[in-house]
């Protein structure tokens, strides 16, 4: 029998689709939601707050702007769309969960699958208006503050998944790695230079005409013992699986997932043809429980390879185009041909090729198979990432049931933290999106994403070296530090660049932090806590730190303040309290100070990382290796501070196991 909570409200609308994003079992509650005002328009049901001018509101987990999502219009709708900027409404995921801060302190989670839009203080000042459609799942989490709230929402949600130990470790990809000869070459030069390396990263280019679980042959004859050779060197590969089947006879993927019905299916109930990097290619239907165990079982054949790590991409789903809409607009550019054609005629040419990508028509035209009948992807659109993880994740389980495989993705739904990371897309190489990097890492947490990254230097447009080297200097503190760009962007691998000296700082500095970054990681998942905290969250009655974000802890103990623009030679950084500032270029090279409460410039060297230890709190560090597998974590340097002793909780494990428990969790005194 369920367990009544006070603190959490459930309410049902029309006839909500199972997501599995709640996994706690909450009963319904009776009467009118609290605090939110209910209304209809021709969408569904609206939900309204009034928003007094010292509130603030957190959460939406990957989105842009700041943390204070205040002034903007957010809508839940993964897109596959690179431009990204301060005036997008949807990015790659969805995640429907925020929090409003101010005299009423309380969480709204919105259990949909399809669009849901937020419109916070833009169109009324002082108002807040959440349009959830028709069919859903609404909950209300009370709590005395922020965390709390949070942490009751986490519980709700289940907990975060937890990578294997190497995933910690540093990550080389490009797209346009096309052989052994270039994945060697890579491996060689961080080798030369001294650089840690624990995985090298495989774009599109391994597979055979861009078929999912497919090697090629020319240019990986031999890709087993690939494998081995890379890993025998410390290093693993971690390849790309897409969402989309090529649509070709004799492709046995394609033929199987036909004979099974395991692909999305149009309206007559054939496989629904989109083009995506194969060209014709067809969908898994990732909400079917058989299509998600068919299509999990094809990891197999990279896993018999000796591969433990994964990415997913393009699994919005993205589209380049469906087969039925490009017939269409080749038919109506056709007709137009010879013509005179004003400027708005033109315009018509190009809008409607523009218009082929990701389009919401193609999106209504195609069908999933569901234990409650035939539904439109339309209604269910964010849910398709989330289960291709799932149905991945799943598998992992049958292949081997005690080791942890590591898997990330593009896209992502609240519950899919529960299978795997993310990285947050195709970012540029901008500046602003290296704070935007910082802004969304505790807005993921509180949506219970907590391995995640972004691109380091960007994966569009062309790095700069301070660039490079400032991301990295942010990237040192985030789980998943992986440098990553696209096929003909300045190639950004860190030995390309003069001040090699800066990059092995930094890199070495991040295996130092592995012990405290897994430590605190862990408990995070375990505890069901936030790994990167606001200022504003930790100090509420402090209004300096409320409005500070580009600053926040990671984990309990560290403060980060990364430079974030060009051309600069440090910042600005607000103390809420007394700390020790640590400048470290190595572990034996650091120098300590304490910095009272306050504002303070900072210089902020490019080979040196610099940091803020709480009062009262301590931090491990190891020797720097080549690899996660070769740091000795039995002999650490301590840095605190404190006057005496204090202790730390220091979680570790042998990195692979799936029995992650509190027990594994060790007290110091330092």
């Amino acid at each position: 029998m369920a367990q009544k909570r006070e603190n959490i409200h459930k309410y049902l609308f029309g006839h909500p689709f199972r997501t599995d994003s709640v996994v706690a079992d909450i009963p319904v509650s009776a009467g009118e939601a609290p605090y939110l005002l209910r209304s209809q328009d021709e969408t569904g049901e609206v939900f309204r707050y009034a928003l007094s001018e010292e509130d603030r509101a957190y959460g939406l987990g990957e989105q842009v702007r700041g943390i204070d999502k205040r002034g903007w219009v957010y809508a839940s709708w993964n897109m596959d769309d690179p431009e990204i900027h301060e005036n997008r409404q949807s990015l790659y995921a969805s995640h429907n969960f925020l929090v409003v801060d101010g005299k009423e302190k309380f969480g709204v989670f919105v259990d949909s699958p399809g669009k849901v839009v937020y419109d916070i203080d833009y169109t009324t000042r002082g108002e807040m208006a959440i349009f959830c459609g028709r069919d859903f799942g609404l909950y209300i989490i009370e709590g005395e503050s922020v965390l709390d709230v949070i942490r009751t929402f986490r519980k709700m949600i289940g907990r975060s998944y937890i990578p294997p130990k190497f995933a910690f470790g540093f990550a080389q990809s490009r797209w346009g790695y096309m052989n052994e000869t270039d994945v060697r070459e890579v491996a060689d030069e961080y080798g030369k230079c001294g650089f840690p390396v624990d995985m090298i990263v495989l774009d599109i280019d391994y597979m055979e005409n861009y078929k999912d679980f497919t090697i090629n042959g020319e240019r990986f004859p031999d890709f087993p013992a690939f494998v081995r050779e890379m890993k025998a060197r410390g290093i693993r590969l971690i390849p790309i699986i897409d969402a989309a089947v090529k649509a070709e006879d004799g492709y046995s993927v394609y033929e199987e997932g036909c004979k099974g019905g395991y692909f999305c299916k149009d309206k007559d109930g054939k496989p629904f043809i989109v083009g995506v990097w194969p060209g014709d290619s067809a969908l898994p239907d990732f909400l079917s429980p058989e299509a998600r165990a068919w299509f999990g079982e094809k990891y197999r054949v990279l896993l018999d390879c000796g591969i433990e790590g994964f990415w997913n991409d393009m699994n919005e789903p993205s589209l380049f185009y469906s087969k039925d809409s490009l017939a269409r607009t080749i038919r109506g550019i056709a007709e137009k041909e010879g013509k005179n054609l004003s400027l708005t005629e033109f315009w018509s040419i190009t809008g409607s090729v523009a218009r082929l990508a990701n389009n919401a028509d193609d999106y209504a035209s195609f069908y999933h198979e569901t234990e409650g009948g035939k539904v439109s992807h339309k209604e269910v659109h964010n849910l398709y990432g989330y289960n291709m993880v799932r149905a991945a994740s799943e598998y992992f389980g049958k292949y081997d049931k005690d080791k942890r495989t590591l898997i990330y993705s593009r896209s992502s739904h609240i519950g899919m933290h529960r299978y795997g990371g993310i990285w947050t897309g195709d970012n540029a190489s901008r500046w602003d999106h290296l704070l935007l990097n910082l802004k969304m890492l505790p807005s993921l947490n509180m949506c219970g994403f907590l391995y995640v990254g972004a691109d380091i230097g960007g994966f569009g447009q062309d790095t700069t070296e301070d660039l490079l080297l400032r991301w990295t200097a942010l990237g040192a503190f985030v789980p998943l530090m992986r440098n990553h760009c696209t096929f003909g962007s300045r190639r950004q691998e860190y030995y390309r660049f003069g001040n090699r000296q800066a990059f092995k700082n930094l890199l070495d500095m991040r295996y130092s932090l592995v012990p405290y970054l897994y430590s605190e990681f862990v408990k995070s998942a375990l505890r069901d806590e936030l790994m990167y905290t606001p200022l504003g969250f930790l100090y509420p009655d402090d209004e300096r730190a409320k409005e500070t974000e580009d600053q926040m802890f990671v984990g309990g103990s560290i403060m980060i303040a990364p430079v974030y623009r060009q051309n600069t030679r440090g910042r600005n950084v607000y103390l809420p309290e007394d700390m020790k500032m640590v400048r470290m270029r190595s572990v034996s090279d650091y120098t300590e100070e304490i910095l009272p409460k306050g504002d303070h410039y900072v210089e902020m060297g490019f080979g040196e990382v610099v940091f803020f230890v709480a009062k009262g709190k301590a931090i491990p560090l190891a020797k720097p290796a080549k690899n996660v597998a070769a740091l000795d974590e039995e002999h650490l340097l301590w840095i605190k501070y404190a006057d005496g002793k204090t202790t730390y909780e220091l979680y570790d494990d042998d990195g692979f196991t799936t029995d992650v428990r509190e027990e594994n969790i060790r007290t110091f005194t330092v």
